[in-house]
């Protein structure tokens, strides 16, 4: 057994290495000229790879518009800035913690007018085939992060795993791609959900260049994590982005309704008015820096509900996304799911049951607490004790939700899972993200979160392998899985993701009834 264990662990080793263990080269090519004009990326062993890409351009605080076009050779050869951001969870000097160690986020320079910008990964430019394209969105909210914050965002090994063409994006963010200015009329009519408009152009992008890339127009997944999967729940109730894309996956960020444009609206006016400008038209955001609008907005904010985030204006927005789920996704299947611990990022403190118990009950009171150990018990009856404390009921809410009103449409099928896979190497549980370098085939990029053990290696395979059966078909079974069946109200599936896969059929409803969605 140690001998087996020890095989796998080199051979495991040896994979991650190898696979980077390839020459990079340049030239005549890795060019591509795409509808705007020719780029020039480099070669990575087998995956030609191109960065900072444009694919639109827009004035501040109006509609995202076609980027110009060019006859001049463009390097794209690296990661383009990221959108302008205050918020993060990222790094932050002595104050370090296993979370941030573990997720290694990568600090990017920030620019308003460059950060319209995405990065392709394709196995070739020119034998004529077309790939299964996958477009990650990523997550932060809708107030931080970028196509490249995390390692495990680099699109090299899953494009060479799956061979298909992998794309991820950066867009527009906190009050410069969600505040609501339509309010003013004028130029300002279309101002609203930016940065959704914004990931709708680079899915245009998508459509009219990627099969120059390798890549077929036809064949597009659309995924995200955490605010990534709410910006993939409110493109499918989006018409613009309609049939831009043919498949959905969302991760940890189950979306069934956005604001009210009552209360952004006049949150919009409100801010104008802070800004010392006529609430009107004519109002004129240019000559404010990034920072005092963060400053103006921080005052309008102070005290009231919500933030920046997209809005039901009734045009680009029509309806709230799964509430019931809109119309424009009821072609498209989808696969959703969460992580057994989402924001507990320290699951190291054990417990006996009784402390366990004492403890929920000291946070719901004596006769919840009991109801909720006692549901927590049946839905997962071998759990240590002190996962009762650290137990997601949010997020998973959520999307039990979301796939119910999915399935209820009677069109494409939802597929649901819970992933609880869990490092040995650190406190970090099946935490928020935890699936990231899993799916993504990123282990070797992401070591200090996953650990980089034989296991984590071996449980690569698995899940990379379910994230691209569904990228290909639109279904997530694989050989060696137990059969996955959609997700409906009668047996209400989920698929437990860990070392041993296996489905569940509504073995937490009772511990549901406790929780309620968290967007």
């Amino acid at each position: 057994m140690v001998l087996k264990y020890l095989f796998t662990s080199c051979l495991a080793l040896i994979f991650a290495a190898n696979s980077y263990a390839q020459p990079i080269t340049a030239g005549v090519h890795t060019r591509v000229n795409t509808v705007y004009g020719p780029i020039e990326g480099y070669q990575d062993g087998s995956i030609f790879t191109f960065k900072g890409i444009q694919y639109a351009k827009a004035d501040r605080f109006m509609p995202p518009e076609a980027p110009d076009k060019f006859t001049e050779l463009r390097m794209c050869k690296l990661y383009g800035p990221q959108a302008p951001q205050t918020e993060t969870l990222k790094w932050s000097g002595n104050t370090q913690t296993d979370y941030a160690f573990g997720n290694q986020f990568v600090l990017e320079p920030m620019d308003e007018k460059g950060c319209l910008v995405l990065n392709v990964w394709t196995p070739s430019i020119n034998d004529n085939k077309r790939r299964p394209v996958f477009v990650w969105i990523h997550g932060g909210g809708y107030f931080s992060g970028s196509g490249h914050d995390l390692p495990c965002y680099e699109g090299r090994a899953l494009a060479e795993a799956g061979d298909i063409v992998v794309v991820n994006l950066n867009h527009r963010l906190n009050i410069l791609g969600y505040i609501d200015l339509t309010g003013l009329g004028g130029k300002y009519s279309k101002s609203v959900n930016l940065g959704m408009q914004d990931i709708v152009k680079a899915l245009e992008w998508v459509r009219d260049n990627i099969s120059r890339f390798g890549g077929d127009p036809q064949q597009v997944t659309i995924a995200g994590q955490s605010g990534g999967g709410g910006k993939v729940s409110t493109l499918l109730a989006m018409p613009s982005a309609k049939g831009l894309f043919k498949r959905a996956i969302v991760q940890s960020g189950s979306t069934l309704r956005q604001a009210d444009p009552a209360n952004t609206r006049e949150a919009g006016i409100a801010l104008t008015k802070e800004l010392g400008l006529e609430p009107n038209g004519d109002a004129d955001f240019s000559k404010f820096t990034y920072e005092e609008l963060n400053a103006a907005s921080a005052r309008v904010f102070k005290g009231r509900r919500g933030g920046f985030s997209p809005v039901v204006d009734g045009v680009i927005l029509p309806q709230h996304p799964f509430d019931p789920a809109s119309p424009t996704c009821k072609d498209v299947p989808m696969l959703i799911g969460t992580d057994f611990n989402e924001f507990t990022f320290d699951i190291s403190k054990d417990m006996t049951e009784e402390e366990a118990i004492a403890a929920v009950k000291k946070r719901m009171g004596d006769e919840q607490g009991e109801k909720f150990c006692k549901a927590f018990r049946k839905a997962y009856p071998n759990a240590a004790p002190k996962e009762m404390t650290y137990v997601d009921t949010g997020f998973r809410s959520g999307a039990v939700k979301q796939a119910a009103a999915k399935s209820a449409q009677g069109g494409a099928p939802a597929w649901l899972y819970l992933f609880t896979w869990k490092p040995e190497s650190n406190a970090l549980g099946a935490s928020h993200g935890m699936e990231l370098p899993f799916m993504l085939h990123n282990v070797s990029l992401q070591r200090e979160m996953t650990g980089a053990s034989a296991a984590a290696y071996e449980f690569e395979k698995v899940i990379s392998s379910i994230w691209l059966s569904f990228i290909k078909t639109g279904n997530p079974n694989i050989e060696g899985l137990p059969k996955w069946e959609p997700y409906n109200a009668k047996t209400g599936v989920t698929m437990i993701l860990d070392n041993k896969c296996y489905p569940l059929q509504h073995h937490d409803k009772e511990l549901m009834e406790f929780a309620r969605p968290l967007f």
